[in-house]
């Protein structure tokens, strides 16, 4: 199988699966991002405790790329503090903007990086990172993003 072709599987997956596609338990935080452009939307609850993301769940609309980045990206944030999810965010996000290329630091991105190559299609870009801009709000480290970006006033924590 080539490796186009084990990304489009992996990303087909992430988006009819429902593992993390649901709302949780007890939230402590809730945010709502929307990318105005397409209409994809998504609604992130994350469970924290002492700095350690124990449960995240999202639901929402959207094209197949903003919901299995979604997807994906929740896959890889479950267990990790928050510090790590902030981190893996940026490196994600410089991935689709083209500025980080290096294949170590990408690793740690595991199916994240089947998205790689929505960095050559502009019209795509604010879905796949729809999501993780989204957890970047919800960590409070969001404020001022473009479009994209989660609409202020929509956090809410409990």
């Amino acid at each position: 199988m080539e490796l186009n072709q084990i990304y489009t599987q992996i990303l087909t997956e992430h988006n009819n699966s429902r593992r993390n596609k649901h709302p949780i338990e007890n939230p402590t935080v809730t945010l709502k991002g929307v990318n105005p452009s397409c209409g994809d939307e998504i609604q992130l609850q994350l469970r924290e405790k002492d700095g350690v993301i124990e449960d995240a769940g999202f639901t929402g609309v959207g094209c197949a790329i903003s919901q299995a980045s979604a997807s994906i990206m929740i896959d890889l944030v479950k267990g990790k503090t928050t510090a790590e999810a902030l981190r893996l965010a940026k490196t994600f996000i410089g991935m689709i903007k083209g500025e980080v290329t290096d294949e170590k630091q990408l690793e740690e991105l595991d199916e994240a990086v089947a998205l790689r190559g929505v960095a050559h299609m502009p019209a795509r870009v604010k879905c796949a990172v729809l999501g993780w801009h989204t957890l970047e709000g919800a960590l409070g480290k969001n404020e001022g993003h473009p479009s994209g970006a989660p609409d202020k006033g929509e956090k809410e924590k409990s």
